[in-house]
């Protein structure tokens, strides 16, 4: 598996900046108010970067040698899926929070009412992304040593592969 890169997390971000944007914009032109996340996505956003470096934890620990038990290499695969896609799920709500926030402060007048939720969204979303980041990192088991060595029903068994 390879890991959650930059470029994908930006353009999600990106496309949730505009997505955030485009529909304040819709609203207030068909004379309806900016949308306002709840506060309660703040609270999930961060109880879900907790979880999810709770679940990475004692893979963590088994790959650094300070746990008891052996990686299964399952549950680091499973437990670092969940960790690449809350990234993205991070960088889409941080990319719309930041949207609205744009849309917020270029107005005439901002709703003070609404910046406290928008901030929370997008804080929430940041944490998450960089939480899920750091478990993906843990949840990566270093490669074996003999992972790169032909087995003996592999062709080319017994040749060097470095000519």
């Amino acid at each position: 598996m390879k890991r959650t890169g930059a470029g994908i997390l930006i353009a999600v971000g990106a496309v949730g900046a505009v997505v955030g944007f485009g529909v304040d914009q819709l609203l207030t032109d068909a004379g309806r108010a900016t949308f306002t996340p709840s506060w309660l996505l703040a609270v999930l956003l961060l109880l879900l970067a907790a979880s999810v470096l709770l679940f990475a934890r004692p893979v963590r620990r088994a790959t650094a040698g300070t746990g008891t038990s052996r990686v299964d290499p399952f549950r680091a695969m499973r437990i670092a899926m969940l960790a690449k896609a809350s990234s993205i799920v991070g960088a889409a709500v941080a990319g719309v929070a930041t949207g609205l926030l744009v849309f917020l402060l270029t107005r005439p007048v901002t709703p003070v009412g609404s910046l406290g939720p928008v901030i929370a969204a997008l804080i929430g979303g940041a944490v998450l992304l960089a939480a899920a980041l750091v478990a993906e990192h843990w949840c990566t088991i270093r490669k074996d040593d003999d992972d790169e060595q032909p087995g003996p029903d592999e062709p080319g068994f017994g040749l060097s592969h470095h000519h």
